[in-house]
């Protein structure tokens, strides 16, 4: 049996919604893919302020004060992501038990 399938059969607005979807995400991932140079991701200040959860003001601190390496390349400032790392896992401090935890 022939069937004439028109665009605003169901079906078929679904599999446009699902591929409007699909293209998002992949318009998502490119726009956010950053190479690695030499195995190392380096990020804008806008992405390090945002994984760190603070300001870019402060992170203009955290370099003047030197709490936070960086590279200065032609006017722009890059952070490598494992110096980021590193410096995470020094300020980290396990919780502590106390006698009221049981």
């Amino acid at each position: 049996m022939n069937e004439l399938i028109l665009s605003q059969n169901p079906a078929v607005k679904r599999l446009k919604d699902t591929m409007n979807e699909l293209q998002s995400l992949c318009r998502q991932v490119t726009d956010s893919y950053r190479p690695m140079l030499n195995g190392e991701r380096y990020l804008t200040d806008e992405e390090t302020s945002q994984a760190l959860k603070i300001s870019r003001r402060t992170l203009q601190e955290y370099r003047s004060n030197g709490r936070i390496p960086f590279v200065l390349l032609g006017g722009k400032v890059l952070y490598r992501e494992s110096d980021l790392e590193a410096l995470l896992q020094k300020g980290y401090h396990p919780a502590r038990r106390t006698r009221d935890d049981g």
